[in-house]
């Protein structure tokens, strides 16, 4: 009889949701946060003084800091599709922002994330998370395309590229609008959108602090139009650059959500149970006044300046403090080691080309992480070897040595034919495994061929070519 009483009670535990929550409270929350555009030394952990972000560095100082991370595009979009699929976006044909010029056997409603991709949000679902994408989206306008069709519970944010972050006077496109799930928040109610933003993601926070969730945080800050609060730009009177000036606000702002967030989870006693992964999307852009300190180039090219951002990741308990971390890493890798960390298994079939990173932050693995990371924009192809970096730009074929030569000053391809056409032949075997592009670019080659010129040097002539 005493058996009989004990099963019962078990199964009567097994069955009551506070205990249900309980037995999944081992699987950490996890948090990506984006910013948009920034300058590579724009923030204080890689070097920056003139705007101070202690939020942000408090990320890297409470976890792991990336010296050497990269995205898998240097422009919005086709970043963005990397890091939400874990695959080179170009295997499914994202290689371009996306745009109206659509490739020959494709429609314009086929401009977008090819919606047999599997992504982040989907992964997550499919391991017994609540997931909700906020802010820029940027993966597709077509219903097809939706966050919520895309692997999100939630979506609050917008699906273009950018938009103002005052409200607009006049009704705003689909693509301009910002969204509350399937419904449009009204212009009346918009205030200043990265508060908004912030304000939605510890909303949420509180809303689901008894299961495990995960966040896409998608910040457009601090991507044109530059949109800052008067208050904060007089903080910055000593900035004689009024776009400068304006950019330190608007990165202000968004160091400022980012400690909102961390706060919320402290209040909510999350914080230890909770991974937190910021990156930039790309290098810092030729329009906005950021600071790219001592990388060549800027958004939209293949240098350092294009490629290489700011990443970080705390997890309390599992990733040790005040890391530094030296080896290559991506934003592909974001998806699996965010599937590891939630102790669950990939739900899609494709081969991923982001790894988990856990073992190799905490040392178990001494290995690189990648042996090779590769890119490609049209007629603009690189790879990463170790220290070795290539750039190919139709016949001109660039050659450096990271290790002695960061900004990028010296081509090495000359003195070391055999290195050069060994990492060529390397190229141009993954691009095997491309697929052509679906749409391709406004800016087309010469914009390419242009920014990649050894002779185009100094920050005045590289935000001549965006």
């Amino acid at each position: 009889m005493k058996k009989l009483i004990i099963v019962a009670l078990l199964i009567a535990c097994l069955a009551d949701p506070i205990f249900a929550q309980h037995k999944t409270s081992d699987k950490p929350n996890i948090i990506v946060i984006v910013s948009d555009d920034a300058g590579y030394i724009d923030f204080g952990c890689y070097g920056g003084t003139q705007i101070p972000t202690p939020n942000i560095d408090a990320i890297a100082k409470q976890g792991v800091r990336f010296t050497d991370a990269y995205v898998s595009a240097s422009v919005c979009a086709p970043s963005r599709a990397g890091l939400l699929t874990g695959r080179y976006q170009q295997r499914f044909g994202f290689e371009h922002n996306t745009s109206n010029l659509v490739a020959p056997g494709y429609k314009l409603t086929d401009v977008g994330m090819d919606p047999a991709e599997q992504t982040i949000g989907s992964e997550m679902q499919a391991n017994g998370y609540k997931t909700i994408a906020i802010g820029k989206w940027h993966q597709g306008k077509e219903k097809k395309h939706f966050p919520l069709n895309r692997g999100f519970d939630e979506f609050y944010g917008f699906i273009g590229g950018h938009r103002d972050f005052f409200a607009y006077k006049n009704k705003p496109s689909h693509e301009l609008a910002l969204h509350d799930k399937n419904e449009i928040v009204p212009e009346s109610k918009v205030t200043y959108l990265t508060d908004m933003l912030t304000d939605k993601a510890t909303d949420f926070i509180k809303e689901n602090n008894k299961k495990p969730f995960f966040m896409y945080l998608s910040y457009n800050a601090v991507h044109t139009p530059i949109n800052a609060k008067k208050d904060l730009m007089g903080r910055y009177a000593s900035i004689a650059d009024p776009g400068r000036r304006a950019y330190a606000a608007m990165m202000t702002s968004l160091d400022d959500g980012v400690g909102k967030v961390m706060e919320i989870l402290k209040q909510q006693n999350l914080d230890k149970n909770t991974l937190i992964v910021f990156v930039n999307d790309n290098g810092g852009a030729t329009v906005n006044s950021s600071d790219n300190g001592p990388l060549r180039g800027m958004k939209g090219s293949k240098w350092e300046g294009g490629i290489r951002v700011a990443m970080m990741m705390r997890w309390p308990g599992h990733i040790a403090p005040n890391k530094t971390y030296s080896k290559a890493v991506s934003s592909l890798d974001i998806l699996p080691t965010s599937i590891a960390a939630g102790k669950g298994k990939q739900k899609g079939t494709k081969k991923l080309d982001g790894v988990n990173l856990i073992s190799y932050i905490n040392g178990k693995n001494k290995n690189a992480p990648h042996e090779a990371l590769y890119w490609r924009r049209g007629i603009a192809a690189a790879m990463r070897e170790g220290n070795w970096k290539l750039i190919r730009v139709k016949e001109n074929v660039l050659l450096f040595d990271l290790s002695k030569d960061l900004s990028e000053t010296t081509n090495l391809a000359g003195k070391n034919p055999g290195k050069t056409k060994e990492m060529l032949a390397k190229l141009a075997q993954w691009e095997k495994g491309l697929d052509t592009p679906h749409w391709t670019s406004s800016y087309g080659d010469k914009n390419q061929i242009m920014k990649h010129r050894m002779e185009t040097t100094g920050r005045e002539m590289e935000r001549m070519y965006p």
